[in-house]
């Protein structure tokens, strides 16, 4: 973006809808794909079977409604100011680990896509696969240590006169802390030690930093000794993390980006819903969907899906959501027809729901949003619901419309 001066909006949007929607297609898509296939034992193979034509539908809707939306030349230019030589291999810092952790990667999808149809439970394939990357990824960080191979990759070439004077800048910056020395000590030096790469000729550097006090200033030396052990704690800590993040930077680059704090976010919708159904509350809401679709096949379609898409915004993220009209549905007691058709229906719903109006539709909204901010991207909660609320609405109306047609042909 940066390279051809493009507005990003239109081109976030589209992919977060695009990825979201596709989704919906393979058994391992989405988590929520997983639940519904074990809540009504629907085959992986089935499935997909059933989600390929919501899926080309609602693709296309949501490209016109994209379309329709960023239509205007700021969004989509006619054509590409290019201010820089554009070189893909520029952006990699790490050539080689892109091709093993690209290889990998894809080599986990083609085998989890596989083994799904056996009901292999997807933890102990992805496992081993992420095992296998960590391990690379230490040991080629200690090898690149050791061999003094810098990290950096090309940078691209500027046309501009104002960036070819540009300093580069080291892959890693080190700050150490200074020791604590006792107050009104003025001939304490601070040492900086700085981290050499084997064969180097770096050495060790000191400086100190005077101070001076006029006569009428009064030296107390009482000090504090919790202060002090902290101050030393602290220092170490931050020098010995300099130190191994020096040798390791993909492992304490790639660490703190993990998504953390979702997990006790996603753990707590859990909670939340089995305490709806300790205290009886499924089998209201299964008695009101009874009352409300009597049974019959169509209007079940459209309020486990309408539905659907409205909890997927207010009962903590699209799993949350699908795991309480999952049993919803199965408390209902309906017929087989009518439990197949709202399990598609809840496919349908549960994948288009993540592009909806809050980032908290999803977990995928909520680790998009962290990945963007992470590159100094924001966007305004208003702004994301703006830009989704007319691709959520035709997808909706498109995907259990297709639904409907499917079941209307099989159970006719």
């Amino acid at each position: 973006m940066s390279l051809t001066e493009l507005n990003p909006m239109s081109w976030l949007m589209s992919e977060f809808a695009a990825a979201n929607t596709a989704s919906m297609v393979l058994f391992v898509g989405n988590p929520t794909n997983v639940v519904i296939c074990e809540g009504f034992s629907v085959n992986n193979a089935a499935f997909t079977a059933y989600t390929i034509l919501p899926f080309l539908g609602c693709s296309v809707i949501c490209l016109i409604a994209l379309g329709v939306q960023f239509r205007k030349s700021k969004y989509i230019p006619r054509h590409l100011a290019v201010t820089e030589d554009l070189d893909v291999r520029s952006v990699l810092l790490d050539p080689i680990g892109a091709c093993v952790g690209g290889a990998l990667l894809g080599s986990c999808l083609i085998v989890i896509i596989i083994v799904s149809f056996f009901h292999v439970d997807v933890w102990k394939i992805s496992l081993p696969f992420a095992v296998a990357k960590f391990i690379y990824d230490i040991a080629w960080d200690r090898y690149r240590w050791a061999k003094n191979i810098p990290m950096l990759g090309q940078r691209p070439k500027r046309k501009r006169s104002e960036d070819t004077n540009a300093t580069i800048q080291p892959d890693i910056l080190l700050e150490s802390m200074p020791a604590a020395g006792r107050k009104g000590d003025t001939s304490k030096s601070v040492d900086f030690e700085a981290v050499d790469r084997p064969g180097s000729n770096a050495r060790i550097r000191s400086s100190t930093f005077p101070s001076t006090l006029t006569e009428s200033q009064t030296i107390v030396d009482e000090p504090d000794t919790s202060k002090s052990i902290t101050r030393r704690l602290r220092s170490r800590y931050t020098a010995k993390h300099a130190k191994l993040a020096a040798h390791y930077p993909t492992f304490f680059t790639a660490l703190p980006r993990l998504p953390f704090a979702l997990i006790p976010f996603a753990f707590s919708q859990f909670i939340l819903i089995e305490g709806l159904a300790h205290q009886g509350w499924i089998e209201v809401f299964s008695t009101w969907l009874v009352r409300a679709s009597h049974r019959q096949m169509h209007p079940v379609i459209w309020l486990i899906g309408v539905l659907g898409v409205i909890l997927c915004n207010c009962a903590g993220t699209n799993i949350g959501a699908t795991i309480l009209l999952t049993k919803i549905v199965r408390g209902a007691a309906l017929g087989a027809p009518e439990n197949r058709a709202a399990a598609i229906a809840l496919a349908v719903a549960s994948n288009i729901g993540a592009v909806s109006f809050t980032f908290s539709a999803s977990l995928a909204g909520l680790l998009w949003r962290q990945i963007l901010e992470q590159k100094g991207i924001f966007i305004r909660q208003g702004t994301f619901a703006y830009w989704n609320t007319l691709p959520l609405v035709v997808m909706t109306c498109v995907g259990l419309g297709i639904v409907s047609a499917e079941m209307a042909v099989l159970y006719k």
